[in-house]
């Protein structure tokens, strides 16, 4: 038997020899491979090396994304935890800026309330305002030749007005007791008064020298002669239509002048009748020691 590169040749055994030469030709037939089939095999075999590279370069590339996707992971944990501390200090700061805004809430509903008391107010005070002007203008007509002479005072004050009276223009020296012309102005006074709603305090005034002789035994001080003479004003001013309610009698005797007492000038402008016009509901205006 020979065999030649590339094919399988055998020559023709004898019959004795069929069997095995049948046996042997299928072994060697098996084991035979054409060169076609090998050059696939070879093909196969490097494309099955290429494919194997690729999946390992493919494993290594993927391990290389998965700890970068590991990192990744780590990374935004760590940006959860933050998110979620910052989520927790904002959510705190919530309550406090709520509290805060709850409370300036009812901050403004209280100034809002007190403005519209104070704009109410304000509206009243101007109407008091107006009516003080009126009565102020009317006084000043009734008494002019008086307040031309300077017997008797005017003015306007930050509440209200003062109408300042002589002693001499009401009473005797002395005397609690109205002269005519004395009951005369005043009933001029209440005519002007009367329709008005304004609280009227009358305040009597003396100078700084004692009460001496008889008249000590009616009056033993200076309250009750400053006391007396406002109480008799008060009489006539609620006679002549001023409701009674309106009227307060006051006493300072002595004390508050309005001028030196060591002349006689000067205890002549101590003596005297303040009729103070009062906002009704307002506080009594008292004047300081000293001043006009």
């Amino acid at each position: 038997m020979k065999l030649s590169t590339g094919s399988c040749s055998l020559p023709s055994p004898p019959e004795r020899f069929a069997a095995t030469a049948l046996a042997i030709v299928g072994l060697l037939a098996s084991a035979c491979v054409l060169p076609g089939t090998h050059a696939e095999v070879v093909a196969d075999r490097d494309a099955q090396n290429a494919e194997r590279e690729a999946l390992e370069g493919r494993v290594e590339h993927l391990l290389a994304s998965n700890e970068s996707l590991s990192g990744e992971r780590v990374a935004l944990l760590e940006q959860v935890e933050d998110l979620r501390v910052v989520r927790e200090g904002l959510e705190g700061r919530k309550g406090e800026l709520e509290a805060q805004v709850d409370g300036l809430t009812t901050r403004r509903d209280e100034l809002e309330s007190h403005l519209e008391a104070r704009e109410r107010e304000v509206a009243e005070e101007q109407q008091e305002v107006g009516k003080l002007r009126h009565t102020y203008d009317d006084l000043v007509t009734e008494l002019q030749s008086e307040v031309a002479e300077g017997r008797i005072e005017i003015e306007r004050l930050r509440e209200g007005l003062r109408v300042k009276l002589a002693q001499d223009v009401l009473f005797a020296k002395g005397s609690a007791r109205l002269s005519a012309e004395g009951r005369s102005v005043l009933v001029r006074v209440a005519s002007r008064l009367a329709a008005d709603d304004h609280r009227v305090q009358v305040q009597g005034y003396t100078d700084s020298q004692g009460i001496r002789g008889r008249l000590a035994q009616i009056y033993p001080t200076n309250w009750e002669l400053a006391g007396a003479r406002a109480a008799a004003v008060v009489r006539v001013l609620e006679r002549e239509g001023v409701a009674a309610g309106r009227l307060t009698a006051v006493s300072h005797g002595p004390h508050h002048p309005v001028a030196p007492n060591d002349t006689r000038e000067g205890r002549a402008r101590n003596r005297r009748i303040e009729i103070r016009l009062l906002p009704t509901g307002g506080a009594d205006a008292t004047p300081s020691v000293g001043s006009d």
